[in-house]
C-alpha cells in the first residue's frame, strides 16, 4: 500500500504479459517447446527463456529460482494445480495432430482426443507436468492472425 495508506484509484490494465512456468531442467524444456515448433526469443538467457506468444511471453525458469523469487518455502509441488494452458485448434483435424506432436516431443497424454459437447478436445502434460488442453469448438472467433477475439462467439 502507498505511504499515504490509500489505494490508488487506477487499476492495472486488463492483460497478462508473462506466463511463468517453473521447470526442473530449463534446457530440456526448451527442447520440448522447440519440438512443438515454437521459436525461442533471442532476448532471454539460459536461466530465463522466453517464447513470444504474440503480445505476451511464455517464460521458462527453474523451479528453484522461481520459488526463491516468489519466497516460497519449497520448489516442489504435487497434485492437481488447477491451472492449465489451452491451445484453440483451427479444426477438429488439428487436435490429434497437435497431440501427436506434443507426445513426440516428450509430453504425456492425459486425456486422448475426445468428442465433447462443444467440439473436440485432448489434454497433455509437458515434461514438468504442466497441463495443456488442445481444443476445437465452432464457437471461438479468431482474427486473420489466429488471435482469439474474446468478446465474440459464432452462433450456431
Amino acid at each position: 500500500m502507498p505511504a499515504s495508506g490509500k489505494i490508488s484509484a487506477i487499476p492495472p490494465s486488463q492483460r497478462l504479459h508473462l506466463i511463468l512456468l517453473g521447470v526442473e531442467d530449463v534446457a530440456r524444456s526448451v527442447k520440448f517447446y522447440e519440438a512443438l515448433g515454437w521459436k525461442k526469443s533471442p532476448s532471454g538467457n539460459e536461466g530465463f527463456v522466453k517464447f513470444d506468444m504474440g503480445g505476451y511471453a511464455l517464460c521458462l525458469l527453474s523451479r528453484e529460482a522461481f520459488a526463491k523469487d516468489a519466497q516460497s518455502p519449497t520448489a516442489k509441488g504435487s497434485g492437481f494445480s488447477g491451472v492449465g494452458l489451452a491451445y484453440l485448434a483451427k479444426s477438429t483435424d488439428e487436435v490429434p495432430l497437435v497431440l501427436a506432436r506434443a507426445v513426440a516431443a516428450g509430453g504425456t497424454v492425459v486425456k486422448p482426443v475426445t468428442k465433447t459437447a462443444w467440439g473436440v478436445a485432448a489434454y497433455f502434460k509437458d515434461p514438468d507436468g504442466h497441463l495443456f488442453e488442445i481444443d476445437y469448438e465452432d464457437a471461438w472467433v479468431f482474427d486473420a492472425e489466429h488471435k482469439l477475439v474474446v468478446d465474440k462467439v459464432n452462433a450456431k
